[in-house]
């Protein structure tokens, strides 16, 4: 009786084999663009450069800068307002990063895997 190639008993059929070395190279671009954007820095300037705030894509802060006239003991809250501006803008840059770079990868599929992405 000949063998059947393809087939449940001969290994994988030759789609599923493909599927399987898109997954790994997509997983392996994957972890390329995380440690990329792991070691980009982020920055940005608010109040007209009195506050300068630098993020890696770990999230950890790399440059806080803060003008010595932007601290005010009597108007304390321009400063956290300030503050609270450049985590804000950021984070959000570092979000729309990591968007980017999971769209790249997925073709624009929101949903691809049921959400694992």
């Amino acid at each position: 009786m000949a063998k059947r190639s393809g087939g449940f008993g001969g290994g994988m059929p030759g789609n599923m084999q493909n599927l399987m070395k898109q997954a790994q190279k997509m997983q392996r671009q994957m972890e390329e663009n995380q440690k990329a954007l792991e070691e980009k820095t982020f920055s940005t300037q608010v109040g007209g450069g009195a506050v300068r705030l630098g993020m890696n894509g770990k999230r950890e802060i790399v440059e806080l800068k803060i003008d010595p006239e932007a601290v005010d003991p009597e108007d304390v809250e321009t400063l956290e307002d300030m503050l609270k501006a450049a985590f804000g803008d950021v984070l959000k840059q570092i979000d729309e990063a990591q968007s980017s770079s999971v769209s790249s990868l997925t073709g624009g599929m929101g949903g691809f895997g049921g959400g694992l992405f």
